[in-house]
């Protein structure tokens, strides 16, 4: 589950022992040598346990291909490709519920960027893929006096922000492949936003609400002191090398 950034006094949940954390260490490196089925085991035990863990200290262990795992919920939710559903509403002419089906349906775009977390780590050259975010847009029929979005996320906590000007940009995505496979319940699945040019904490996981507003609504970190626009290389006083 890649995405959120640690904020510890935000976070619930009961301490992790340091069994369990060994424990998740040692299944990632089973992952390592045995493949893709049993990285993504691991990245969803990795996960659930970063979901319970107030410390952070689980943010630190390596996931599937160098990501990290944070959460700010109680567990990690999961939703079946054929109960999941997208709503696109607020200020448009035509508001829509999506399924999977009619998600994969749309034009497809392919998108190969490096993965910037606002806390140092890179995963370079990930490709995601699904439907461009404009493309959403333009089949909801944005009203007058619109100037932002609002991401919600069925894990009942997280939500994001993006002006309308830059939702509308080339390289955002509504993506449900990751590395060219189905997007895991880790990693955000069956259905996450994906903001390339943005530190990673823009790309909401777990996506299932996108609602088109004429105000900027801080997301969930940027009501705890996160910048609203998260580019790479201009955010929260870094100065990292833009993806």
């Amino acid at each position: 589950m890649s995405a959120p950034e640690p904020d510890s006094d935000d976070r619930g949940g009961r301490p992790v022992g340091r069994r369990i954390v060994l424990g998740v260490l040692a299944l990632g490196a089973a992952g390592v040598a045995l493949g893709a089925r049993v990285q993504d085991a691991t990245d969803g035990a990795l996960a659930a346990v970063a979901a319970n863990d107030p410390t952070g200290l689980t943010g630190l262990l390596p996931g599937g291909g160098g990501f990290r795992f944070y959460s700010v919920a109680d567990a990690i939710p999961h939703r079946f490709p054929g109960d999941y559903r997208l709503t696109v509403d607020g200020l448009v002419e035509r508001p829509a519920t999506y399924t999977m089906d009619q998600l994969a349906g749309m034009p497809r775009t392919r998108l190969v960027r490096d993965v910037q977390c606002v806390t140092g780590w890179r995963v370079p050259q990930t490709a995601f893929t699904g439907v461009l975010l404009s493309d959403l847009l333009a089949a909801a029929g944005v009203r007058p006096g619109a100037t932002a979005l609002r991401f919600t996320c069925f894990d009942g906590v997280y939500t994001e922000s993006l002006t309308l000007e830059q939702a509308l940009r080339p390289d955002m995505l509504v993506a449900d492949r990751m590395r060219d496979e189905a997007i895991t319940d880790a990693h955000g699945g069956p259905v996450r936003l994906y903001a390339a040019p943005m530190y990673f904490y823009k790309s909401a996981k777990w996506l299932s609400g996108i609602t088109v507003t004429d105000h900027v609504t801080p997301g969930y970190w940027e009501e705890r002191g996160y910048d609203i626009d998260g580019w790479v290389g201009s955010s929260n006083g870094r100065g990292d090398d833009p993806t």
